[in-house]
């Protein structure tokens, strides 16, 4: 991993996890758990209404932290409600917390290449419905990253788990001087929770 990037990670992990926060994140320890038990490989879907924003932070950090916590049969995806284009703040935040981003489809709805380190295969961001051919339709466990996803998808196809893990939306700040200070405290939320859960593994 780039030097910014293991200074990035050194930085979430020394972040406090509330322990009313901990009762949120433990029913996707467990099962994550389960499916170390079962040897099995461990598929995670982030769902938030948009696949703009949450969605793909929890998905980027918890992949990037599997490679960290030397997990490999763990795989992360993210979906949304409806299709509408990864923020342009969420790559800014990454690419300052030391990712590698690369636009590798450029019309509405940009698609990125977001390397983590130099020989792993990059992950692939851009904004789809949770049930795009890209994600898993089976053996997966559904974590909804914001209240209106979990409210407006009463039921998921395939999933073994859903798990609501819900974060406030850096959107408020869009626009504002407070826009960089909100983005990169969310996404050093997000990153510091999805630490918190694997190391919860070992």
């Amino acid at each position: 991993m780039k030097k910014e990037l293991i200074k990035t990670i050194e930085s979430i992990a020394s972040l406090s996890v509330s322990e009313e926060r901990k009762e949120v994140l433990f029913p996707l320890v467990a099962y994550i758990k389960e499916k170390q038990t079962k040897n099995e490989d461990i598929n995670i879907n982030f769902i938030c209404t948009h696949n703009s924003r949450r969605s793909h932070l929890g998905q980027i950090w918890m992949q990037t932290l599997a490679s960290h916590f030397k997990i490999n049969n763990l795989k992360t995806y993210s979906g949304g409600t409806e299709e509408t284009a990864l923020a342009t703040p969420i790559v800014t935040t990454l690419e300052k917390q030391g990712f590698d981003i690369n636009v590798i489809g450029n019309n509405e709805n940009p698609v990125y290449g977001i390397k983590y380190d130099e020989t792993s295969h990059p992950i692939i961001g851009f904004s789809k419905r949770y049930d795009n051919p890209f994600n898993p339709n089976t053996s997966f466990a559904a974590v909804m990253t914001c209240s209106q996803a979990d409210e407006g998808c009463p039921f998921v196809a395939g999933t073994e788990k859903r798990i609501a893990i819900t974060y406030e939306d850096p959107k408020i700040s869009d626009n504002t001087n407070l826009e960089a200070e909100t983005y990169l405290e969310r996404s050093n939320q997000i990153a510091s929770e999805m630490y918190f859960i694997l190391s919860q593994l070992n």
